[in-house]
């Protein structure tokens, strides 16, 4: 069985020096790799024109300020691009790094409360993992309710955002939970690392981003699951023919998108220094629209993660940018929505420039 990957699409069409031009001349090439490389063109066009508006924008420190805000936007985007690569979606990441922050911020406030009255404390390590670990439960639920119930994925996750949402409202009876310090007696101090601090000038949440990627690239190009995400996406009838287990695929991704939303999660309610119900509201937008913007396409089996992450950078520098330069948040709302669109328009025209190519 053939199966496109993710570097069929990203990569340029390549032909030899003597090599017919496949019905493409050197203009249809030209235009071919300049959509291929449309999502890094506009990155490099918002950081020259933000640069040139305001004198600010350059700066190491807003740099590095707008690489920590775009580094939870690529989490989340991270995660449901395994789920779109596919042919799914997963709408309840925002809500599910919302719980998973509740879940984490409740422990290191005020523990687990026994039925006998007593008080178990988790350190901070284990309250991190119990935040991912029930990230990857919900996933597991959308992933169940997809494969099992044949739940289509939209409805599916649309009611998992929900249920998710109301969990966390649940979990403090729509309060907060104000101090996530914790004390050194509890060995539950240091949450603030994730979300708050530094490492060697970089901050430790754009390390955590880079991890993940990382690891996230090696996945997707390097390991037979990765090709087994790709096929199923692709064409799932011929992944089944092929004796690839689609359901266990599908259970996989929903797992690795709702472990990625719950670090993101974690992530941002340890800078915000409280764990507050409504965290990540609507950010599901946000991480689809860089999967989107980073050349995912949205039918299955073809984006990288490199291509969304630099559509998270995208999604991050025009926010930040228009904020800088005192853009209303109603006009940046329309910019965001016309950019989203606009992916897809130039994503469907770089199909038909293939296709004429290979005519």
């Amino acid at each position: 069985m053939s199966t496109s990957t993710g570097s069929d699409v990203q990569g340029s069409v390549a032909a030899g020096p003597g090599a017919p031009a496949g019905g493409g001349g050197r203009g249809t090439r030209l235009a071919l790799a300049l959509l291929q490389g449309r999502t890094l063109i506009v990155l490099v066009a918002l950081v020259i024109m933000f640069s040139l508006i305001s004198r600010d924008y350059l700066t190491t420190s807003n740099l590095l300020l707008m690489s920590k805000h775009v580094s939870i936007t690529a989490l989340l985007a991270i995660g449901v691009t395994f789920v779109i690569l596919t042919g799914g979606i997963d709408l309840s990441v925002g809500s599910i790094a919302g719980l998973a922050g509740m879940i984490s911020g409740g422990l290191l406030y005020e523990g687990l409360k026994l039925p006998g009255g007593d008080t178990v404390w988790f350190s901070t390590v284990m309250v991190v993992a119990i935040g991912i670990l029930v990230g990857a439960a919900v996933g597991a639920v959308n992933g169940l309710l997809v494969t099992r119930l044949n739940v289509a994925p939209f409805i599916a996750t649309l009611g998992v955002l929900y249920a998710a949402r109301g969990l966390a409202d649940l979990r403090s009876n729509g309060g907060t939970f104000p101090n996530l310090a914790g004390t050194p007696a509890r060995h539950n101090t240091g949450f603030d690392v994730m979300g708050g601090q530094s490492l060697l000038g970089v901050p430790v949440a754009i390390w955590i981003m880079v991890v993940v990627a990382a690891l996230a690239i090696l996945v997707t190009t390097r390991t037979p699951f990765g090709r087994r995400v790709y096929a199923v996406g692709g064409n799932e009838r011929a992944a089944e023919l092929a004796g690839i287990r689609t359901a266990r695929v599908k259970l996989a991704v929903y797992v690795i998108s709702g472990a990625c939303a719950a670090l993101a999660g974690l992530i941002l309610t340890s800078e915000l220094g409280a764990a507050y119900p409504d965290t990540a509201t609507t950010y599901e937008l946000n991480a689809i629209a860089a999967a989107v913007l980073g050349g995912t396409s949205l039918s299955g089996g073809k984006g990288t993660i490199v291509g969304t992450i630099v559509g998270a950078f995208v999604i991050g520098f025009l926010s930040d940018g228009l904020v800088l330069v005192g853009v209303s948040t109603f006009w940046q709302l329309v910019v965001k929505g016309t950019v989203i669109v606009l992916a897809v328009v130039l994503e469907q025209t770089q199909e038909r420039v293939k296709a004429r190519m290979a005519a």
